[in-house]
């Protein structure tokens, strides 16, 4: 299917798809909870069934790994010698703050010379693999405003996720797990960070725990998963009566895409409780593999198993996967907490990188550490503030060039000065590397065509390999 759509024409194929599903098959629920429908029927039925992308795709599924609070990027990615030199000096016009040099040794790595500060041990043994934008920027200075901004391209209405566009526009290539999870929930910014919105219900994010812990490795990440009071066939009558309900109201309404929504969750759910159990089950992972992601450690265990998930959800055929953690916002005591964050993250992110490219996943998936902005070179106290016009994510495969570094702050890290991405440029990137035409991913909604980007954005071909 052409994620370039007409949506009076899918309301008429919807009509026509009911009517036919109708008389065949008694309704699509019944596709999946009574188990009758061909392989054909489904995918029809289904609407996050995989479709083809425009053009020739670089990347096949997504992992973002979202540091909430504003990683401090001249402590980490961003090695300015200069800040540290001139410590203490006024700084800006008013020279009310005082320049605050970087307590951490930076080091260069690998055949790239990448500089990576000394808080990020693991992962600089990976240089070589990433793609370091060095002046992102946002239009946004407060979290409340900068999180949605990030995941949907606007700070102060609804609006449909990065996630949910990329569901929209590719469909799935798993049928029994969602096409977009996450798992580091954000919905003290709004539930619209990992929401559909306006497009069709189906294509929102399904949260998922990073599940368990240490004491307990086979406790499940989706609580409630399998119901513990019904046996399979009281649930199958349970879950067929649902379906009869709303065949009911579908055919009364003829349109309703919540209840739509409603009934594909229903599908869904009923699929996971076979799928989920088994993937997801770390008491079938080696000694090794724990290990690789810091699970059993403290200081690594719950960020370590959000990115095994991600590892074994991308390798299921899940389109988006975020994951993440927060904490990132060092207003004060920098010296001890961000190399608090720092340890929590750096040993599961380089375990997660080896492991894709020992499977041969690296190259199609699009890895990408990011957060909602930077911190100032000044200091706040016994920290930094916010600092929306410089900051630093990294990607790595997925169609990006390997060991390469793109952009440039000022000597402080205060401001972008070449080779600036804004957030609607970061979106506009990703779905190109998915096959995906930024401008022309639309859906009509209150009469007007809303695409991820607005009437912003342009894809950074330089960074694509």
């Amino acid at each position: 299917m052409n994620p370039i759509r007409n949506p009076q024409s899918e309301i008429r194929n919807a009509i026509s798809r009911r009517d036919m599903l109708r008389s065949t098959l008694n309704g699509f629920g019944y596709a999946a909870f009574a188990g009758l429908s061909t392989q054909a029927g489904a995918a029809l039925n289904n609407p996050t069934s995989p479709r083809p992308a425009l053009f020739p795709a670089k990347a096949k599924r997504v992992i973002m790994m979202f540091m909430q609070g504003g990683v401090s990027h001249v402590d980490t990615f961003d090695y300015k010698p200069k800040l540290t030199a001139d410590a203490g000096k006024p700084f800006g016009t008013k020279g009310t703050s005082k320049l605050m040099g970087s307590m951490w040794q930076f080091g260069q790595y690998g055949q790239s010379g990448h500089w990576v500060s000394e808080l990020y041990p693991n992962v600089a043994r990976h240089v070589d693999k990433l793609c370091v934008l060095s002046a992102m920027h946002t239009d946004q200075q407060a979290h409340e405003t900068a999180v949605p901004f990030f995941h949907t391209g606007i700070a102060s209405q609804a609006r449909p996720s990065v996630g949910a566009w990329t569901l929209y526009g590719l469909g799935s290539e798993t049928q029994d797990l969602p096409g977009y999870i996450a798992m580091n929930s954000l919905r003290q910014f709004g539930g619209n960070n990992h929401g559909s919105a306006f497009l069709p219900a189906a294509y929102q994010a399904t949260m998922v725990s990073a599940g368990g812990s240490k004491d307990k490795p086979g406790s499940l990440p989706v609580p409630d998963l399998v119901p513990t009071h019904l046996t399979p066939a009281q649930q199958r009558a349970q879950l067929e009566l649902l379906r009869r309900t709303n065949q009911r109201r579908l055919a009364l309404d003829e349109v309703n895409p919540d209840l739509e929504g409603v009934i594909h969750s229903y599908e869904m759910a009923f699929r996971m409780q076979a799928a989920v159990p088994s993937l997801l089950d770390l008491t079938r992972e080696s000694a090794d593999t724990l290990k690789l992601y810091g699970i059993g450690d403290t200081a690594t265990d719950n960020f370590g198993r959000q990115c095994l998930f991600a590892r074994k959800f991308a390798e299921a055929g899940v389109r988006y996967i975020e994951i993440g953690t927060g904490g990132w916002d060092h207003h004060f005591d920098i010296k001890n907490l961000l190399p608090t964050s720092c340890a929590a993250t750096d040993k599961p992110i380089a375990g997660l990188l080896t492991d894709l490219q020992q499977r041969g996943l690296l190259d199609d998936t699009l890895v990408i550490f990011a957060c909602e902005f930077g911190r100032t070179p000044f200091g706040q106290s016994d920290g930094r503030d916010h600092n929306n016009r410089a900051f630093t994510i990294w990607m790595a495969g997925g169609g990006v060039k390997p060991g390469h570094r793109h952009g440039l702050s000022d000597e402080y890290g205060a401001e972008g000065i070449e080779g600036r991405v804004h957030i609607h440029d970061l979106h506009a990137t990703m779905l190109h590397l998915l096959g995906l035409d930024h401008e022309k991913l639309t859906f009509r909604y209150s009469g007007r065509d809303f695409r991820l980007t607005d009437v912003k954005g342009g894809v950074v071909k330089e960074i694509i390999a």
